[in-house]
């Protein structure tokens, strides 16, 4: 099989899974899809440089993210996207993942990602990458630019953003 013809195979394969990691980060259903068109077109373009034994999910989608990550804080340059804020709070506890976990499997999960996507970029994209995509803090922090302990901060206001929204509109989430 051709370079060409495997990447048509993985191309099909993951390219809905691509789409749903951007249009998650974007919020943006045309800016989503040119993303995911220019996360492929540097896949392949260093598709050489891809090692067999890693998973190819993990990989299309460090670049997909990264790729998010650079439009939005383009788009977003003077707002200071990642400025520092207070963080007065502790890093979140890792173990509050079930309740995100348990409404995604329900029927409320079209709620959430509607709430998801209405979060603030500061908040959306250490959300998706953490809980969506499954990226360590750490890794999420050299992404961005900031600690980890203020990733946490985000994640935890983000979250608690997200249980707000979810109290308010108890109805939305039956």
């Amino acid at each position: 099989m051709s370079r060409k013809s495997a990447f048509g195979v993985l191309y099909t394969d993951y390219y809905r899974r691509v789409y749903g990691l951007c249009r998650r980060l974007l919020g943006a259903g045309q800016l989503a899809e040119d993303a995911t068109q220019e996360t492929f077109m540097r896949a392949y373009r260093s598709f050489h440089k891809f090692e067999p034994t890693q998973p190819f999910w993990q990989w299309i989608a460090a670049i997909a993210s990264n790729h998010c990550v650079d439009l939005l804080r383009g788009r977003h340059r003077d707002a200071q996207l990642f400025g520092q804020e207070q963080a007065e709070l502790d890093v979140a506890d890792d173990t509050q993942l079930p309740i995100l976990t348990h409404l995604e499997n329900t029927e409320a999960a079209d709620r959430l990602n509607a709430l998801v996507a209405e979060l603030p970029d500061r908040y959306r994209i250490p959300l998706v990458l953490a809980y969506y995509q499954g990226i360590s803090y750490d890794d999420i922090a050299s992404q961005l630019g900031i600690t980890r302990t203020h990733v946490g901060v985000l994640l935890l206001r983000a979250k608690e953003k997200l249980r707000g929204a979810l109290i308010a509109t108890p109805e939305a989430g039956k």
